[in-house]
């Protein structure tokens, strides 16, 4: 059970990570960015040949997301200067993405890095996490870089660039009235989205130790799941609409692992990431009904 556990927190940190990013397009954009399903694979990728090259395994993770705000960037310019719509540049970027990934990693679908330092197994860590820590150490790790990335996007939305951000998703017309490019304010929003993606998926492929080409199908519909569950468990509460996505992921995690603990198969996972998204639209569609009723 411990074990389990552990493991639910370690994998909903993780996707947690991911979840900040698709809150930034779904909840403050209103973009349907369908290129996070490739911008995920895309951090592991870029992780698994910089951790074969030898470079520190914290470096990668700021590399992995720079690449994936580079993506996120496309995306943006896609839409706003060649005026694709928004669900049609995501899916662009997420089929470029796919040959991308492959070609970083020299066109080989599954990389294991068994033999490499990450940033779980190094001297550094295996010295500070000895004894009865060490079953713990990768979800500490997780929690802390979780916990770097949600502050630093607490302490971005509060700044003027921040709120432009939020005025963008509520109104374009009050950024465009204050003499503020929308469509720049865009593209910055999604390199951010996309570059906390490519972060939790570098996290995911030093924590598995493998980079796989398909890692980052469903990745959307786990986010959504985990920012649509947080933000409606805690709407109107005093937690940060943040936290709130924290917790949906964890708690996402958690009803996945239990689902698989109690007897289904492990092949059915996206079949059961599927009936819970599902279960948690209808819900939420409801609960608006009431209110507006």
């Amino acid at each position: 059970m411990e074990q389990l556990i552990i493991g639910v927190f370690e994998q909903g940190f993780i996707y947690a990570i991911m979840a900040l990013g698709v809150y930034i397009t779904y909840k403050i954009l209103d973009f349907p960015d369908l290129s996070v399903d490739g911008s995920f694979p895309l951090g592991a990728a870029v992780t698994a040949v910089l951790l074969m090259k030898g470079m520190n395994p914290i470096l990668t993770l700021v590399l992995s997301t720079l690449c994936g705000a580079f993506a996120g960037m496309i995306t943006g310019i896609i839409h706003v200067k060649f005026k694709v719509r928004d669900l049609l540049s995501g899916i662009i970027m997420m089929t470029a993405l796919y040959s991308i990934n492959l070609r970083i990693v020299g066109g080989i679908a599954n990389v294991p890095l068994f033999n490499y330092k990450t940033l779980f197994n190094n001297d550094f860590v295996n010295g500070i996490f000895g004894g009865g820590l060490s079953a713990y150490k990768t979800v500490i790790i997780i929690f802390v870089v979780m916990l770097i990335a949600k502050v630093l996007l607490d302490f971005y939305l509060k700044t003027k660039s921040g709120y432009l951000l939020r005025a963008v998703g509520d109104n374009e017309t009050i950024v465009t009235s204050l003499a503020k490019d929308s469509g720049f304010v865009k593209i910055v929003g999604l390199s951010i989205s996309n570059g906390l993606v490519a972060l939790a998926g570098s996290v995911m492929c030093q924590q598995q130790r493998f980079f796989e080409v398909s890692m980052g199908t469903g990745t959307i519909v786990i986010g959504l799941a985990s920012v649509i569950i947080g933000t409606n468990i805690f709407k109107g509460s005093f937690l940060k609409a943040t936290t709130a996505v924290v917790i949906g992921s964890v708690a996402y995690k958690a009803c996945v692992a239990i689902a698989i603990d109690l007897g289904m198969n492990a092949n059915d996972l996206k079949l059961i990431t599927a009936v819970l998204f599902l279960v948690i639209l209808i819900l939420s569609m409801d609960r608006k009904k009431k209110v507006k009723s």
